[in-house]
């Protein structure tokens, strides 16, 4: 654009020097000094074309991977016999080429190599802070880490866990900043019932054709001209505006119960994580309870055998079922990492801290709601439910928008000012005020298409809330169902878990008797820890079981 621009600027500066001497070489004969005239100004007419063609393919040529070379602004003032521009002046491209060896434009397209662009050594990212928040607000740093080291282990309870997830987990917080973007929404649809103020300019350059040879008396001289408009709108009544808004704030709405459903989801995923890790570590309990037992009984079969009472085949299966609580001991302590992990994720925080359940394992209270009730809890609670009905509503509005044919009345003032710079005419300005209707009271029939599919909108918007509803029913009564089974559960694997520690006792005492076999410790030790383990899962299913019940019908603990 600064090539152009300059080009034009120079070719008005020359006209200005050629009317000045015209005025000079009045005294001359008229024939002698149009033909002088003329047989300079298609030097000048030359020049334009050539300068206008070089812009033309010097833009094309942007698009294939060449550099082409400015314009030569020093042959055209030489050309021009004008003096010549102080290279300060002259942009840093310019300046470049007056000092290189000036080649013909198109051959610099096609011969001129693109500039290699030299390789850089990238730079290390920056290790992400060993916290991710300022003043409360997340950071997102999206710089891979460096290194990645897991440190100490800190203990944290159900509701610690709760409110970690709450400030730091990110799908919440893109949540949030998608309300955040919607309300802007709202205020951009706002903003367009206000006063509207615009601005436009115009730069124009006009003048004979510069190919044919002009006429003795014909006038060739270029005129520039340049106007501006202002100009202040206002929409009186404009129904799509409103329909706009509308549509902007069930946005708003929408938003808001995505984030509901979003924090019922995190909420219910931390509880079945923290319940999970503390799954997890009690299974690390009974498995080294288990392992201390098959080491006792592999003692106590070492012991049989100097005894004389034990036999090598007693040692052997010891040895095999040692192998096997260390086995499950490894597994389970596996499954505790994972664990940990899992619940770290959920609470976005760094990656250096491993989690462990601080809570012990204890059944939480009853539900005293029936399945009815809380089947409707949920319909009435769910945000889920509640989204779909601003969905529809979304939906209408936007139809509405697309195809909207009401009146539109808008008041409207501008005022523009014109002036032509190559004379010294005085400029012209006027204003004008007015109204303006408009009214699309026929449209082929598109209305009566709209409407139609308005119906189908509805009706696609009514099953989707009837499979949301129906999901919500379904999770609220596999939950109850299995807050019932794990309560009886939880007594049977109690009274199990007693009686199978009093079989291991008694199976211990006849074996080191002489009365019993290994055997029997062997299958006592493996039912006590299949009790331990049934107790555990059995508690934490209904732990489970009444946490989703709270979260799927919206219910405070």
């Amino acid at each position: 654009m600064l090539t152009s621009i300059e080009f034009i600027h120079l070719l008005n500066t020359r006209i200005a020097a050629y009317r000045q001497k015209l005025s000079r070489t009045a005294n001359l004969p008229i024939r002698h000094t149009h033909s002088q005239i003329h047989s300079q100004q298609r030097v000048i007419r030359l020049q334009a074309i050539w300068a206008t063609i070089a812009l033309i393919v010097g833009s094309l040529g942007q698009i294939a991977p060449v550099r082409a070379n400015p314009l030569d602004f020093a042959g055209i003032r030489q050309s021009l016999k004008l003096p010549s521009t102080n290279q300060q002046s002259l942009p840093s491209a310019a300046r470049a080429s007056n000092n290189s060896e000036r080649k013909p434009f198109l051959k610099v397209i096609a011969q001129t190599p693109a500039t290699p662009t030299t390789p850089t050594t990238p730079t290390t990212p920056t290790p992400p802070p060993p916290t991710n928040t300022v003043d409360g607000k997340l950071i997102n740093n999206i710089n891979p880490p460096t290194t990645v080291k897991i440190g100490a282990t800190k203990r944290i309870t159900l509701q610690q866990a709760l409110d970690i997830a709450a400030r730091n987990n990110r799908e919440l917080q893109t949540a949030r900043l998608t309300i955040d973007k919607s309300q802007n929404d709202v205020r951009e649809a706002e903003s367009a019932k206000n006063v509207q103020v615009g601005l436009s300019s115009t730069l124009s350059a006009q003048g004979s054709p510069v190919i044919t040879t002009p006429a003795p008396n014909q006038n060739t001289n270029l005129t520039t001209n340049v106007s501006g408009f202002v100009e202040a709108t206002y929409s009186l009544i404009n129904q799509t505006l409103d329909k706009r808004i509308d549509s902007a704030k069930a946005q708003v709405k929408f938003d808001s119960a995505d984030l509901d459903r979003i924090q019922r989801s995190i909420k219910s995923q931390v509880i079945t994580a923290y319940y999970d890790l503390q799954q997890s570590d009690s299974i690390i309990v009974i498995n080294n309870a288990a392992v201390q037992d098959a080491t006792r009984s592999l003692s106590d079969a070492q012991l049989q055998e100097k005894a004389g009472v034990g036999t090598r085949f007693d040692i052997l299966r010891s040895q095999v079922q040692l192998a096997t609580a260390n086995q499950d001991l490894t597994n389970s302590q596996s499954q505790q990492r994972t664990a940990r992990r899992k619940i770290a994720q959920l609470l976005s925080l760094d990656d250096t801290t491993d989690f462990q359940a601080a809570d012990a394992v204890s059944q939480l209270g009853a539900w005293n709601s029936t399945l009815e009730d809380s089947i409707l809890l949920a319909f009435k609670n769910r945000a889920e439910i509640r989204q779909q009905e601003f969905r529809k509503k979304l939906i209408s509005f936007q139809d509405e928008i697309r195809g909207d044919d009401s009146a539109q009345v808008n008041l409207f003032a501008n005022y523009n000012l014109a002036k032509t710079i190559s004379n010294n005419n005085p400029a012209q300005d006027g204003y004008s005020l007015g109204a303006q209707l408009r009214w699309n009271f026929w449209d082929g029939g598109g209305s009566a298409a709209r409407s139609s599919r308005r119906k189908v909108n509805d009706e696609i918007s009514d099953s989707q809330v009837i499979i949301v509803r129906n999901q919500v029913r379904f999770e609220v009564e596999q939950a109850f169902n299995t807050l019932g089974s794990s309560q009886k559960n939880i007594a049977t694997a109690t009274q199990a878990l007693q009686q199978a520690e009093e079989s291991l006792k008694l199976a211990r005492l006849r074996f080191q008797a002489g009365v019993g076999t290994q055997t029997d410790v062997i299958q006592s030790q493996t039912e006590l820890a299949r009790s331990r383990g049934n107790r555990i899962t059995a508690i934490l299913n209904y732990n489970r079981a009444i946490a989703i019940l709270r979260t799927a019908t919206e219910v405070p603990e």
